[in-house]
């Protein structure tokens, strides 16, 4: 992203209005591919640091949009027609974030997200469960920190805990499902972050060190004791082989987002060495939408299940819903139900769910 220096983005809307503008008006705006070839070659970066990536995707999702209202059709419907994907399920899983830690919330613990997973194919049962397990994990929280800790929001939504271990946020989760009457329902899923607290070729938590097999241990063993679905980014960003280490030990979806940044290259290096089942596909990662169907692409065609998600910065945007409903992705990932720009795109998955 390209902001400025009080976090505004003044500059990458000037980019889009004099430097993007000149180069896309005139072109076909079903020509989706051109348009974006236009822009990379524009910004002429790895990382879109010239133009900022999200100018650039702005500009990208705008023309698909747009394309979309001259054929009087959903943005699902027309992305359809820009890619042909391989889908994991008719109706992505809801990734609900109950539990914040690590640098997204002042707490303790480590581990960024903490997760619940609705199994269901209905988006209105999987939010009818939403709500119910909220309404339950706010009463567990409340009894055991007090009424102001379960009012706090991190990042995404989630509970900020006080304090407690790794373990803490998993016990919890599960307490929630068995105390709504969701036990074989609804699984658990994990966003550890581990880049975030990697010091020096180790791992601190809570001022002790961990080497990435003590850590892995910590995964295999949460992994038997709780219903847990997927396990993203449980090393550091770079720890190929430890990520393939611990997926060759559990059949839990190991994820990478910080491994592969929705990036169709590292996503290549990642299946080579079985470090992953599924990537975390973030339009605004990496800066256009032709890039984004690429690695998705790419992705489904190796086996590789896509996860949809926001960025810990959201607006009311939602288009990432109709992308993860267009290719039948296996997960949208969007935060909780407490924060509104997170419900909007859970309310847009609901609403296209019940047009097909």
């Amino acid at each position: 992203e390209l902001r400025d220096v009080d976090g505004h983005v003044s500059r990458a809307i000037e980019n889009v209005n004099t430097l993007i503008k000149p180069e896309i008006v005139g072109i076909d705006v079903h020509d989706q591919s051109q348009i974006d070839a236009k822009i990379i070659a524009l910004d002429g970066t790895v990382n879109k640091s010239r133009l900022g990536g999200n100018a650039t995707i702005g500009v990208s999702i705008a023309a698909a949009k747009a394309a979309a209202k001259t054929e009087n059709m959903e943005p699902f419907e027309y992305l359809r027609q820009l890619a042909s994907i391989k889908p994991s399920r008719k109706v992505p899983y809801l990734y609900l974030n109950y539990i914040n830690g690590g640098k997204h919330a002042k707490s303790p613990i480590a581990f960024q997200e903490h997760m619940l997973v609705p199994d269901t194919a209905s988006v209105t049962e999987a939010l009818e469960m939403a709500r119910t397990l909220e309404k339950t994990l706010y009463e567990i929280v409340a009894k055991k920190y007090g009424a102001d800790v379960a009012s706090e929001v991190g990042d995404e939504g989630g509970y900020v805990l006080p304090e407690g271990t790794h373990e803490t946020p998993f016990e919890l989760s599960a307490q929630a499902i068995r105390e709504a009457g969701f036990d074989g329902k609804c699984f658990i899923a994990a966003d550890i972050a581990a880049s975030s607290f990697y010091e020096d070729g180790a791992y601190v938590m809570q001022g002790k060190s961990y080497s990435a097999d003590e850590l892995r241990e910590i995964y295999l063993s949460l992994s038997k004791k709780f219903p847990i679905l997927s396990i993203e980014d449980p090393f550091f960003e770079e720890s190929f082989e430890d990520f393939a280490k611990l997926q060759k030990e559990t059949p839990v979806r190991i994820v990478g987002d910080d491994l592969t940044v929705t990036n169709k290259s590292l996503l290549a290096r990642a299946i080579g060495m079985g470090s992953i089942r599924a990537i975390i596909i973030k339009p605004n990662q990496i800066g256009t939408l032709s890039e984004t169907l690429d690695t998705m692409h790419e992705a489904r065609s190796r086996d590789i299940d896509c996860i949809v998600s926001h960025r810990s910065g959201e607006t009311n945007d939602d288009f990432i819903a109709d992308l993860a409903f267009a290719f039948g992705c296996f997960g949208l990932k969007t935060g909780s139900l407490r924060k509104p720009e997170r419900v909007v795109k859970y309310k847009r998955l609901e609403a296209i769910s019940l047009l097909s």
